[in-house]
């Protein structure tokens, strides 16, 4: 259980380098960000739940990043401050698009490919 979990905190940190990379480089498309979001909320899950059957964790991680894009409907003055900090934008995002849900799907499934693949037993 120790390794599985320094396995998934070393996941989490390489997503968040390449997310971070994807923005500073203009001819990487934005969605790639997304998809690496959801993706370290995956890696994030699995951190946390990692004696958890992996279904749970895509479950987990799918209806987290729904309803983080979900409520970038809600508009109170001050969640819209929170979302102006970087800290905000990052976490919150700025707004609702059906496109990111797509993503975020794109995101935990590459997720659990992984831990299906890191799974399979040696031949």
């Amino acid at each position: 259980m120790r390794k599985t979990r320094l396995l998934y905190s070393v996941l989490v940190v390489v997503t968040i380098f390449a997310g971070l990379i994807s923005r500073h480089y203009t001819f990487i498309p934005l969605f790639i960000g997304d998809i690496l979001w959801a993706l370290m909320v995956y890696f994030i899950v699995r951190f946390l739940f990692s004696s958890k059957p992996i279904k749970f964790a895509g479950i987990i991680s799918l209806l987290f990043c729904y309803a983080i894009e979900f409520s970038q409907l809600y508009k109170a003055p001050w969640i819209n401050e929170l979302r102006h900090t970087l800290f905000g934008r990052l976490v919150l995002g700025e707004g609702f698009l059906w496109s990111d849900l797509l993503c975020y799907t794109v995101g935990v499934a590459i997720g659990i490919l992984i831990d299906l693949l890191r799974q399979k037993p040696k031949s």
